[in-house]
């Protein structure tokens, strides 16, 4: 089967790099991919795969085998199809054609794979019985994310899903190679968003003012102790504050400053905890120092935890489809990812596919404006993802 598939994936490699050029030059933002999803419903249309359109801009095709005895055994594929607010860098021949956006982090290829895995699969229908999920999901960039929203929608019924997997680019791993981690994998996410309200004034008269950014700063410091000496140092966890903003000049006290930052963990119940002695923190440092904030947590994706006797049987397959000397142990990243909603649901697997190629120079971290891919990874995401749901339903 191995070779069957990769055969398939290599004859449908120019229609791949198709696909994802003509998704990177059209780059559409989270909850707003209305022409991306149009132009997957016509692929699909094109190649006689039935589909829904859920959430709006969200699209689920559904390839049944057609092997005798048939099964009710349903594996679901996903791909994110979401772009980011970031402008690429110029003189790409496939560059971003939408100012201002780009796919930073993938998506393009995480969905010209998915589609590449429909054209795999449909050419051997006659050798599976089940049912194999396309979910094609929006809004993986911003919270709350797609996940939840076609999770309430119904994605994993009718029929049942039993397994989910998804890949995801990785471009400090080389083309030809790919990584796993088994159980906690990814961090769960919050925004943190602070107003910290004083009183200005000149800055050579502070016995006149409460000055919001002395608060603030107490503010910044004092939450670092929420990671350092209130949690389980065998807890991963991140506080970090990435914008603060107060509107004054050099001899100028501002009337308020304006902080966001965000929370991460492995852990659900510490998550909790945690906010609540953020804001008791906060509030408290605030009252203290005479000021007054107005404080908001936006409680963003869960943990992503990846099943271990799932996350293990593709490991093995991925030996078979990449070598064994090609598949790498992940560690944990404190990056977040709403695939980890479907993770509390079903049994999942979300793993990182190698798309860099230091030769070429390509190795930019994703987010960044000069993100790109090997092509030569489509045919390999799109094989393997096609192979890991076929081995599953053969197994008996």
């Amino acid at each position: 089967m191995v070779e069957i598939i990769k055969s398939l994936a290599e004859k449908f490699e120019d229609k791949l790099v198709a696909f994802r050029r003509h998704l990177h030059q059209n780059p559409e933002l989270s909850f707003q991919e209305y022409n991306t999803s149009k132009f997957i419903q016509k692929a699909l249309t094109e190649l006689g795969v039935p589909f829904q359109v859920i959430g709006s801009t969200g699209v689920v095709g559904q390839i049944e085998g057609s092997l005798q005895p048939t099964s009710e055994r349903v594996i679901a594929l996903r791909a994110d199809i979401d772009a980011l607010p970031i402008q690429e860098i110029p003189g790409r021949a496939y560059g971003s054609s939408n100012q201002g956006v780009m796919h930073a982090c993938g998506h393009d290829m995480h969905t010209a794979s998915l589609l590449g895995a429909a054209y795999i699969l449909t050419q051997l229908k006659q050798s599976f019985s089940g049912t194999i999920k396309l979910v094609f999901q929006p809004a993986e960039e911003k919270i709350p994310g797609g996940a939840q929203l076609l999770i309430k929608e119904g994605v994993l019924k009718d029929p049942p899903v039993e397994t989910m997997v998804g890949q995801h680019v990785q471009p400090s791993l080389e083309v030809g190679k790919i990584g796993f981690r088994s159980g906690k994998y990814m961090a769960s996410v919050d925004e943190l968003f602070l107003r910290v309200r004083g009183k200005g004034g000149h800055g050579a008269l502070p016995h006149l003012v409460v000055d919001p950014i002395v608060v603030a700063s107490q503010v910044v410091l004092a939450c670092q102790q929420v990671v350092s000496r209130m949690n389980d140092p065998r807890i991963p966890s991140v506080l970090s504050w990435g914008y603060i903003k107060g509107e004054g000049a050099h001899n100028v006290i501002p009337d308020a400053v304006e902080l966001s930052g965000t929370f991460r963990t492995f852990d659900e119940e510490w998550r909790i905890q945690a906010h609540q002695k953020i804001k008791s923190l906060v509030t408290g440092i605030c009252e203290s120092l005479g000021a007054t904030c107005d404080f908001e947590i936006k409680q963003g994706y869960p943990f992503l935890f990846n099943d271990i006797e799932l996350t293990g049987k593709l490991q093995n397959y991925a030996k078979a489809y990449f070598g064994a000397e090609n598949v790498v142990d992940l560690d944990i990243w404190t990056a977040s990812e709403d695939f980890a909603y479907y993770s509390h649901e079903v049994p999942s697997c979300f793993y990182r596919i190698g798309t860099g190629n230091k030769d070429k120079g390509i190795n930019s971290p994703v987010h960044t404006s000069n993100f790109d891919i090997d092509e030569s990874s489509l045919k390999l995401g799109a094989g393997a993802i096609s192979y890991f749901a076929l081995m599953q339903l053969l197994e008996r």
